[in-house]
């Protein structure tokens, strides 16, 4: 009889997710750098003002911007939260 060997996890129970997904939001013509910085500040842990001034101008000058990556659950949140609040939105990204 061949032998069961057992690997150690690298994750907990639940973690099936395939690694941190992406919240990114795209350039457009109709929201404004403030709009958009403040958006950001206001809504993703960790992004001061400065950040989201940081993250609006790379969205400008390169079409989009990763601006959180991390857990599903969290990912959905700030996405809705960005989306209601009128910012354009890429689909979640899984990384």
């Amino acid at each position: 009889m061949g032998q069961t060997i057992e690997l150690p996890r690298t994750a907990g129970p639940g973690s099936g997710t395939g690694g941190p997904w992406r919240v990114i939001v795209r350039n457009d013509n109709h929201n404004t750098f403030d709009h958009v910085a403040n958006t950001l500040a206001r809504h993703i842990a960790g992004v001061t003002l400065a950040g989201g001034f940081k993250l609006a101008d790379q969205i400008h000058r390169t079409g989009l911007a990763i601006v959180w990556s991390g857990e599903l659950e969290v990912a959905e949140l700030y996405w809705e939260q960005l989306r209601d609040a009128g910012l354009t939105m890429a689909p979640l990204e899984q990384g």
